[in-house]
């Protein structure tokens, strides 16, 4: 999608749109079993944080392990399922999970709209919510994630947790950095 179709995508909601592994939760690759999740330091109360001031806490994700065959979108949907009733314990929920199942090299779809760095995830939900894309933000540990925000018109944060400490020599100065999820929350709620 171009950046003029970005620029359509318009509503009133504002939403923090967060990158999963290394953002959300520890990093550690091909997650996939409820088993292995565990949160960022954190991180709960970040997406708490979200609820209570009335925006839309938004997951966008890259699951390449799909792609692979390592797991399938219903693994992912369960470990979702399973997140969701931790993040409900405490008082917290995410209100939607974006996933892109596509890796360039592994796959029927080579290509895609959705995989980060294209800003295919954050367009669709905005059209979903009706989210002010101009007044939103998305959190990530990578560039990937950054550049994302960026084609979508979101504001960027980096969090040095996950691949962000090593990420942060190779982003613009432009974009935001915070030491974790929370702390990029709690900045950007000021």
């Amino acid at each position: 999608m171009s950046d003029t179709a970005a620029a359509r995508v318009s509503g009133n909601r504002r939403a923090v749109f967060l990158d999963r592994d290394g953002t959300l939760n520890i990093e550690k690759h091909y997650l996939y079993k409820a088993a292995d999740w565990e949160f960022v330091p954190g991180a709960v109360e970040a997406v708490r944080k979200i609820n209570e001031k009335g925006w839309l806490a938004i997951v966008v994700t890259n699951q390449a392990g799909i792609a692979r065959r390592m797991y399938g979108e219903a693994d992912v949907d369960a470990l979702h399922g399973y997140v969701d009733g931790l993040l409900e314990a405490a008082g917290a929920k995410i209100d939607a999970y974006y996933m892109c199942p596509h890796h360039p090299e592994f796959g029927a779809v080579r290509e895609c709209e959705c995989r980060k760095p294209a800003p295919g995830m954050l367009l669709r939900a905005a059209r979903d919510f009706l989210v002010d894309l101009t007044q939103s933000f998305m959190i990530g540990d990578k560039g990937s994630d950054a550049e994302a925000a960026r084609r979508a018109g979101v504001t960027p944060v980096l969090v040095a947790t996950g691949y962000g400490a090593a990420e942060c020599q190779g982003v613009s100065h432009d974009v935001w950095h915070a030491r974790d999820v929370l702390e990029a929350v709690e900045r950007i709620m000021r």
